[in-house]
């Protein structure tokens, strides 16, 4: 399922196999689609021209809409989005963390509201299994809570113990699913998660406790929650030495392209962020020659694409001027020319790394790639 084929200190070249698709290869950055769908107008075709290799979506959400059973009913999420690569699929464990104001935790599970129409929703370990097993994704994730950085010690600590019972819950639902006939998708693989806030300690305990269970590969979660980023990489040095080797390692919603060469560095193979369509869709560009706020006034004129260096759909037919005119404008063209690029961009950012790693010189791309990627592009 997963082998690392090449290390330079604790980054790891890899590559991982599952139901769907070719060999993905590691470090990998996956391209959200909360609800099958990427914000921005991006479809699947889309996708798969700027080489995303895998695609996120969020059980929570496809459970209130359009129903897990209706997409099963449809053949599982990969036929309903028309998408034929590999699909992880979130738990609902991090709406414990975003919908505070509507949940209430218990030790069977959490009780929302829905945000949609109100209705009262319950999900524990069980439920998030069966509906991640009839969306019929290629990674299911783990019922668990993210708490609050920075959250007290002893709640933390509770939080913990609570999760490790709830995947143990989710380990044997899971593989009563998976042997049942007509499962949607019987190789469905399911990922632990590693929380304890910002305690190492709490981390350490947490994760020896859930490398028991042989899951077949490992999360840290609860982070990029509120936390510095040096607090963040501080937890990942800690926790790093007790993960699984032969198991591939996912950093739950990070991040910046700072935050994945950082943690690439410290053993992480997987990542997903919103951060680069949510940045698209008001105007902030990556580029290799550094950040491009296409709403300046600066841009009005320019005949240059955003990036000489890109080989994005917006790069390769279309000017800065164009761009800036399509947001001024109010065009929905603007966002899904946008996402294209940032998604377009991040994908081959984790080529530059992985290409690195096979050469032996990613301390030298990454300290290049740091000194460049944050600042502004020049006028």
């Amino acid at each position: 399922m997963f082998q690392v084929i090449k290390r330079e200190g604790k980054a790891r070249r890899g590559r991982f196999f599952c139901a769907h698709g070719g060999a993905v290869e590691t470090p990998v950055f996956m391209n959200v689609g909360t609800q099958a769908a990427m914000k921005g107008g991006v479809s699947s075709p889309d996708l798969r021209e700027i080489g995303c290799q895998i695609e996120l979506c969020n059980a929570y959400h496809l459970h209130l809409r359009p129903g897990d059973t209706l997409v099963r009913d449809l053949g599982g999420l990969h036929r309903f989005m028309h998408w034929d690569g590999p699909i992880l699929t979130d738990s609902g464990g991090f709406q414990v963390f975003s919908l505070a104001s509507l949940r209430k935790i218990r030790e069977e599970g959490v009780w929302f509201a829905s945000q949609i129409d109100g209705r009262r929703i319950f999900m524990g370990p069980e439920e998030s299994m069966r509906i991640q097993a009839n969306l019929g994704s290629d990674i299911a994730m783990a019922f668990d809570e993210c708490v609050q950085n920075p959250a007290p010690y002893g709640y933390a600590k509770e939080s913990c113990e609570r999760t490790f019972r709830w995947l143990e819950r989710c380990c044997a639902e899971h593989r009563r699913l998976m042997a049942l006939p007509g499962a949607v998708n019987p190789g469905q693989l399911l990922f632990g998660i590693n929380q304890g806030a910002t305690f190492p300690d709490l981390r350490v305990r947490h994760m020896d406790a859930i490398a028991e269970l042989d899951c077949d590969g490992y999360a840290v979660g609860g982070l990029a929650v509120g936390e510095p980023a040096e607090v963040m990489y501080d937890i990942l040095d800690a926790v790093e030495p007790h993960m699984p080797q032969d198991k591939p390692r996912y950093l739950m919603g990070v991040g910046t392209p700072a935050n994945i060469l950082e943690a690439v560095s410290r053993g992480i193979d997987f990542f997903d962020c919103v951060m680069p369509s949510r940045n698209g869709r008001h105007g902030k560009l990556y580029t290799w020659e550094g950040v491009v706020h296409i709403l300046n006034e600066r841009y009005a004129a320019d005949p240059r694409p955003v990036s000489e260096r890109c080989g994005c759909p917006l790069c390769r037919n279309h000017s800065r001027a164009y761009l800036r005119h399509l947001f001024k404008a109010g065009e929905a063209l603007a966002l899904r020319l946008s996402v294209l690029h940032n998604l377009y961009f991040y994908n081959n950012f984790m080529a530059r790394i992985r290409a690195s790693l096979e050469d032996g010189t990613f301390s030298d791309f990454k300290a290049h790639a740091l000194s460049v990627l944050a600042r502004k592009a020049p006028s």
